[in-house]
């Protein structure tokens, strides 16, 4: 099993001026550590759980594009996306231009948004539920058909390219790797089985992991999609590895019993440069026997 971290919280001791040089050196030491992927949010407001709006937030695809400049080993992507806050023929030349200029290292996390006050605080539309589904179900046609050899059209009921000109191409054929996070039954893991790459689900318990993945096969059989072909992630803000490393460790094998390849953490303290350096020194070694 591998590890990701994710970097959700910027509100660390003086923030105002450490902020960058804190979240670079992150960066560096699950690069330089054994990581596998590094990623932040895709949110304008810090969510209501971490302080809300009054707590700082940088753009994703502006700070990815910084992150990849200063790393050099390390997968990159938002955590996930929000199919809402970027026309699909933009986000698919955004992520292509990550993948161009981190050398192949990006990947396309998506999902069908959900923080409805960064919307009307920063006068975004939000569209019904039913309607950010349909959305993201575009996005991801759209960004495969950007994705390929063909550059005609895309007609759907949201959205009408003209042209699906997508040049320099990715560095990673025949695309970045397309991550939708979610466990929704009914539409999150149907799309999952059909237009991606992997999945990332929330580690609540291996029994609700578990079920979830049986559905995903059930929707993979229904496609006629190999089941295998799609790499099974979570995130998980249970046991702390530096903590509690053996129990961490302990629990993760139920999960990489389960297929779970890649769990992706975050740092709960106010150094997650020395959480991040623990991690990797000491858990990352250990969990790639699992």
């Amino acid at each position: 099993m591998r590890i990701g971290i994710h970097y959700a919280n910027f509100t660390h001791p003086d923030w105002q001026t450490s902020l960058a040089d804190r979240l670079t050196e992150t960066a560096r030491v699950a690069d330089q550590g054994g990581a596998s992927l590094f990623t932040v949010m895709d949110h304008w407001f810090q969510m209501e759980n971490l302080g809300g709006p009054a707590e700082p937030m940088l753009e994703g695809y502006t700070t990815l594009g910084y992150l990849a400049a200063v790393t050099e080993n390390v997968r990159l992507s938002l955590l996930v996306t929000g199919t809402t806050y970027r026309y699909p023929g933009l986000l698919a030349k955004i992520v292509t231009t990550l993948d161009v200029l981190s050398q192949g290292r990006a990947t396309l996390g998506i999902g069908a948004a959900w923080y409805d006050r960064e919307h009307e605080g920063l006068g975004v539309v939000f569209p019904s539920t039913s309607d950010r589904f349909e959305w993201l179900e575009e996005a991801l046609q759209i960004c495969q058909q950007m994705w390929s050899d063909n550059d005609g059209p895309y007609e759907g009921k949201h959205f009408q390219l003209a042209e699906t000109v997508c040049v320099p191409p990715p560095v990673q054929q025949p695309h970045p790797p397309i991550l939708i996070g979610g466990s929704g039954e009914k539409k999150t893991l149907r799309l999952v089985a059909q237009y991606a790459d992997a999945c990332n689900l929330f580690g609540e318990s291996p029994d609700v992991v578990r079920h979830k993945l049986e559905v995903l096969r059930g929707h993979c059989d229904a496609l006629g999609r190999d089941y295998d072909a799609i790499e099974k992630t979570m995130i998980t803000m249970g046991t702390d590895p530096v903590a509690e490393t053996d129990a961490f460790l302990s629990s993760m094998e139920e999960y990489a019993a389960l297929g779970i390849s890649l769990v992706t953490l975050v740092p709960p303290t106010d150094d997650p440069v020395g959480w991040t350096t623990s991690v990797c020194a000491d858990v990352v070694p250990r969990l790639a026997t699992i």
